[in-house]
């Protein structure tokens, strides 16, 4: 197919993800509409998979993981309420594609994933789309981040047991996290308010997401 042809068709399937997956769904935030419009989501997914960027399902990046599905994109970084003044840390890098709509709303994005492939990957395809306040790092995600340091988001974008505890001690109070927390074969996404004295918790609904493998997570065997 060539190139313009292409990239219109990629348009069109993009405008039809935000009509019929999203506002139908219920989302409703203009800014996270905005952003999921304009983001190319074929650009994260393997070659072999392009044609399902736009799927209402999650799509295969290798290494036993995905790309999630829109809605789900979409449905949490809604519920983190982001603004440009947050700094938010991601666990779960995957594809890049949450980290870049996350980037498109926040101050800065603060990523780990434990597969250096999909690190390289996801800078690479951030760099085509000169997106920059992204920083990265490869590492056991469920430890938080590298550095000492304070957030006030944290998205997690693989299934928990429970909020790992070096993550609850990096969310400021007053901070936001959305984390998949359950078994290991279905979930129930949760945000979470961090307070003084501790978190209020509210499900948003049910899911499916992989394990989050790691210290304070699911064990990779």
């Amino acid at each position: 197919m060539h190139k313009e042809n292409e990239k219109d068709k990629f348009d069109d399937l993009r405008r039809d993800m935000v009509c019929t997956q999203l506002k139908l769904r219920g989302i409703s935030d203009p800014a996270v509409l905005k952003v999921m419009g304009e983001i190319p989501r074929e650009a994260f997914v393997p070659a072999e998979y392009i044609d399902h960027a736009y799927d209402d399902s999650p799509v295969p990046i290798g290494g036993g993981q995905t790309i999630s599905q829109p809605y789900i994109v979409a449905l949490m970084t809604e519920e983190l309420r982001t603004n440009k003044d947050c700094d938010i840390l991601e666990i779960g890098t995957g594809s890049g594609y949450q980290t870049a709509i996350l980037a498109k709303l926040a101050s800065r994005v603060y990523t780990v994933e434990r597969l250096k492939s999909h690190t390289q990957n996801a800078k690479e395809t951030l760099r085509k789309l000169d997106i920059t306040n992204v920083q990265f790092a490869v590492g056991d995600g469920t430890c938080g981040w590298p550095e000492d340091r304070k957030f006030d988001r944290i998205i997690v974008t693989a299934a928990a047991p429970e909020m790992p505890k070096p993550l609850a001690d990096q969310l400021k109070v007053g901070g936001f996290a959305v984390v998949p927390i359950g078994a290991e074969f279905v979930q129930n996404l949760v945000l979470m308010e961090k307070t003084k004295t501790g978190f209020k918790s509210k499900t948003i609904c049910g899911c499916r997401f992989v394990k989050l493998i790691g210290r304070y997570g699911y064990p990779e065997h």
